[in-house]
């Protein structure tokens, strides 16, 4: 019997790597995915990106969407009350685990599994330690598609707002960052792949810096 799995989705490429891995197991369900969006600006929070197209993701993927509404410059305490808030009511109905796209971060690794603890949940690291540039090379010979939604301009160029990751992006990415972002030097959103019955159709629109970030802003598109 396979167990029921909530997934923390962040719309971006390591959750999409983690949730491909994990629904190629016969042993786990997901049930949901679980995203934190941003009050007033109705954006996936970190990403920015616009809740309508996270909405589309969840419907391309097939699976329920818990959304935490979380205010801007969230303080700790009151994101982890609403989290906790949120993952009781899977605690009610039978979830024991949580699933990650962390890969390497020890210590946010160590704060969420001792958040899920405290209310008698585990959590799963489907791609924990993976290698970042077998991970990127993974990702595209599974076919999946993103684009950069925002980086850190203390450490990459502002032009790589709004990019595709494809070849040509790892090729031009500095030799110190990480292939996949992991220490935040930029988020993604994962438009097309093996987990998506259809694409995500978006138009790229304007960058814009805030909040230390440089955002690009993706606007839903019609089907082709």
């Amino acid at each position: 019997m396979s167990s029921p799995i909530l997934f923390c989705w962040s719309g971006g490429k390591d959750s999409a790597m983690a949730l491909y891995a994990l629904l190629q197991r016969p042993d786990v369900h997901i049930v949901a995915l679980l995203t934190t969006v941003t009050e007033t600006y109705d954006r996936i929070s970190m990403h920015g990106v616009r809740r309508e197209l996270l909405v589309q993701q969840a419907q391309s993927i097939g699976l329920p969407l818990h959304e935490v509404r979380i205010p801007p410059q969230c303080i700790n305490p009151v994101y982890e009350a609403r989290m906790e808030e949120a993952l009781r009511v899977h605690y009610r109905a039978g979830v024991r685990g949580v699933a990650f796209g962390d890969i390497f971060l020890e210590d946010l690794r160590a704060y969420r599994e001792k958040n899920l603890a405290r209310i008698g949940m585990s959590a799963l690291f489907p791609i924990w330690k993976r290698d970042t540039r077998e991970l990127i090379r993974c990702f595209h010979a599974a076919k999946f598609r993103a684009i950069a939604a925002c980086v850190d301009p203390k450490v990459l160029p502002r032009s790589f707002a709004g990019r595709e990751l494809d070849d040509s992006f790892f090729r031009d990415l500095p030799a110190a960052i990480d292939p996949c972002g992991e220490n935040g030097e930029f988020h993604t959103f994962v438009f097309d792949g093996p987990i998506f019955r259809n694409p995500i159709p978006i138009n790229v629109g304007e960058v814009v810096d805030r909040d230390s970030f440089v955002y690009c802003d993706f606007l839903p598109s019609e089907p082709q």
